[in-house]
Order: structure tokens, then C-alpha cells, then sequence
């Protein structure tokens, strides 16, 4: 009887003893999973303050499409806009009153000796617009050229109905006008009925007039049904056209930096997005051509 309690006491020992291996190896290791992640978080720094952008009102577009993706990405960060023409633009880049300089153009060389710098961040074709009612649908560049420096100053001289012709352009420092009038070769020659201070006005009045004639951004016009874009020597101004360089009336849209100075942080990231692959179909919505590769 000895021996019987002796066996039972010795398997009930032995079954306490693995039910104790049993619970320890069933308690879990300590999880540093959470606390890594949290020390990561506090580790990263949100973006915060304000970009000021300053120029072309022909990228209008484009630079409300990136501000408002960047700003939604980037709930810490305001990035401003102020239209004021490419001139301004890039002066206010030279004395440091924005971050980023908006031009239409390309830098001039005595620009770039004042320590500026140009990124271009997308291409832009000029649309030679006319009333939508007008009979006239193509043109020549030389034609163009004879019409804005009064050359040729009746819609009958180029297949339309009888009428004088009168031409809207953009004020001096405009970089459509610059862009329009380096490539066409009537600097300093055009005779305009009407000089405005935006790409918005231009094609207002073109819309207006029925024997009026201007130059906007391909961007502006898309979609527009009071005015029409005519062909350039037979070739349509589109994204594809601008891009392959077969529409011959075309520019650059510029991001202007002084060269020897550091953006801030939330500058810096505005434009590395606005250059970046990822900008691209924002830059297509705004009816302009991507570069970035």
C-alpha cells in the first residue's frame, strides 16, 4: 500500500512539474513593436509654415494643382500664390520677397549672371486665339507675324470676312508676350489695340470682339467655347504637339531660385514634388505638358 501512495505521490509531483514548463513556455516574449513605432513617429517632423510663389499668370493652373495636392499632403504648410506677371516674379526671386519665382519664359542670360537659376517644370504652347465665330481657322507664323506688326490688317487678306483686323496682347513683362513675340520675331513691333494685364483679360476681350486676334496660354484655353484656337501651319496646339515640338509656338514654365541660397524646408519640398514624376497628371489636368521623367 506503501509503494501505491509512493507511485501516485511521485506522477501527481511529475504532472505539476510539466504543467508548470507548459505555462512558462506559453507566456509570450515582451512586444517592443508598439514603442519602436512610437519612438519612429516622434522621431519624423511635419512640415509647417508657408511657401509664397510669386509670377506668371499664365501657370495659374498649374501651380493651384500642385499647391492644393502638396497642401493636402502636407496639412502644416500654406503655399501662397501671387499673380503679378513673369517680370515681377522673378525680380521678387532676385530680392528674396518669395521663395519661388514663377516665369513663363525662359531666363534671360543677364538673369542668370545675378546668381538666378531656372528649373522647368513643365511646357506650355501659346494658342493664337480669334473669335468663335471667326471664318479663319489656320495661319502661318509669318502670317501671325504680319497681322500683330499691321502688315496685313484685313481678315480678308487670310480667308476671313471682310473687317479690320484688331490685335489684343499682354503687357510688357509678360512672359506670353516675350514667349509669343521672341517666336514669332515682332519684339518691340507689335501693334496691339489693346495691351492687358492678364491671360484671363486677353481672352475676355478676344471673346468680345469679332475681329479680334490674341495669344493665351494653351492651359487658359482648353474648354474655352468663346474663343477658337487656330492651327499653326497647319498643326493643332495640344499636348502631344507641344511635347514633340511640331506646334511652333511654344515656351517653358519656370521655377525661378536664387542660386546661392537655401530654400526652407517646406520650400524645398514644395518644389522637389512640383519636379517630380508624381506631379505629372496634376500638370495634365492643368492643360499643360510634364517634363519630369
Amino acid at each position: 500500500m506503501k509503494k501505491v501512495f509512493a507511485l501516485l505521490l511521485t506522477l501527481t509531483m511529475a504532472m505539476s512539474l510539466l504543467a508548470g514548463c507548459g505555462s512558462k513556455e506559453e507566456t509570450p516574449a515582451e512586444d517592443t513593436t508598439g514603442d519602436t513605432a512610437q519612438e519612429e513617429s516622434a522621431g519624423e517632423t511635419a512640415l509647417s509654415g508657408s511657401v509664397s510663389t510669386n509670377g506668371s499668370t499664365s501657370m495659374e493652373k498649374v501651380i493651384g494643382v500642385l499647391s492644393e495636392q502638396f497642401m493636402a499632403d502636407n496639412s502644416g504648410v500654406t503655399v501662397s500664390y501671387d499673380p503679378t506677371g513673369s517680370g515681377t516674379g522673378i525680380e521678387a526671386a532676385k530680392n528674396g520677397t518669395c521663395d519661388i519665382g514663377l516665369s513663363s519664359r525662359a531666363l534671360k542670360d543677364e538673369e542668370k549672371e545675378s546668381g538666378l537659376q531656372e528649373t522647368i517644370v513643365a511646357l506650355d504652347g501659346i494658342a493664337v486665339i480669334v473669335n468663335a465665330n471667326s471664318k479663319v481657322a489656320d495661319l502661318t507664323v509669318e502670317q501671325i507675324a504680319k497681322i500683330f506688326t499691321g502688315e496685313i490688317t484685313d481678315w480678308s487678306e487670310v480667308g476671313g470676312d471682310a473687317g479690320a483686323i484688331s490685335c489684343i496682347g499682354r503687357e510688357a513683362g509678360s512672359g506670353t508676350r516675350d514667349g509669343f513675340e521672341s517666336i514669332t520675331g515682332t519684339e518691340d513691333t507689335c501693334v496691339l489695340a489693346q495691351e492687358l494685364t492678364s491671360t484671363g483679360a486677353v481672352i475676355e476681350a478676344v471673346a468680345g470682339n469679332p475681329n479680334a486676334i490674341g495669344y493665351a496660354s494653351l492651359s487658359a484655353v482648353e474648354g474655352k467655347d468663346t474663343v477658337k484656337a487656330l492651327t499653326v501651319g497647319g498643326v493643332a496646339c495640344s499636348e502631344e504637339t507641344v511635347l514633340d515640338g511640331s506646334y511652333a509656338i511654344q515656351r517653358p514654365f519656370v521655377l525661378v531660385t536664387k542660386a546661392d541660397s537655401t530654400l526652407s524646408a517646406q520650400a524645398q519640398a514644395f518644389f522637389d514634388f512640383a519636379t517630380s514624376t508624381d506631379a505629372s497628371d496634376l500638370i495634365r489636368t492643368a492643360g499643360a505638358v510634364p517634363v519630369a521623367e
